[in-house]
């Protein structure tokens, strides 16, 4: 079988494994520590189930966090460009898989009215906000309270338009008229 850019070797899951636990053990510990009272060196000291139902449910709370920061990835990945086909082939599923796991990760032809430009006002300078076809992505263009002209680098455009609006707010503060 042919290796592909997501196959894992055997070293890199042991390592894998053993950053985990590192994680994992200080969540297990709070959790102990909480559901019994025990003071931090005794929090072991129960009937092995119970310490074993406390491991479980730090791996709980560390699927949820995981299956959460896959979604952002894949909101990112779909900003980008990125395909269901493209994201399920990263996550081992088909691209239906996908487009079911996570919905919202590529705008769809229907939601076009979420690319309608849009203005933000800070700091006493405006900067507008508007999707590029030519870039694929959102742009800005400013005016700083300060009298200075500004955009996003012709080379540049950002995935989403909160990117472009944060990257607008940036400008605006360091253009605000009442810099010192």
């Amino acid at each position: 079988m042919k290796p592909t850019e997501t196959d894992t070797t055997d070293a890199e899951l042991v390592a894998l494994d053993k950053a985990l636990y590192d994680a994992l053990n200080p969540l297990a510990s709070a959790l102990r520590a909480r559901s019994t009272g025990l003071p931090v060196d005794r929090m072991w000291d129960a009937d092995p189930a119970e310490v074993a139902l406390s491991v479980l449910a730090a791996w709980k709370v560390v699927d949820v966090e995981v299956g959460r920061l896959a979604a952002q990835a894949a909101r990112t990945a779909g900003s980008y460009g990125a395909s269901y086909e493209q994201m399920g082939a990263a996550w081992g599923i088909t691209r239906q898989g996908a487009r079911k796991k996570w919905p919202e990760a590529i705008d769809r032809p229907a939601s076009e009215g979420k690319r309608e430009p849009s203005t933000v006002e800070l700091f006493g300078g405006t900067a507008e906000l508007s999707w590029s076809p030519a870039c694929g992505g959102w742009r800005w263009a400013g005016h700083g309270a300060d009298g200075i002209r500004g955009e996003a680098e012709a080379t540049s455009s950002f995935g989403t338009k909160e990117e472009a609006a944060a990257h607008a707010g940036a400008f605006l503060k360091e253009h605000a008229a009442d810099r010192a």
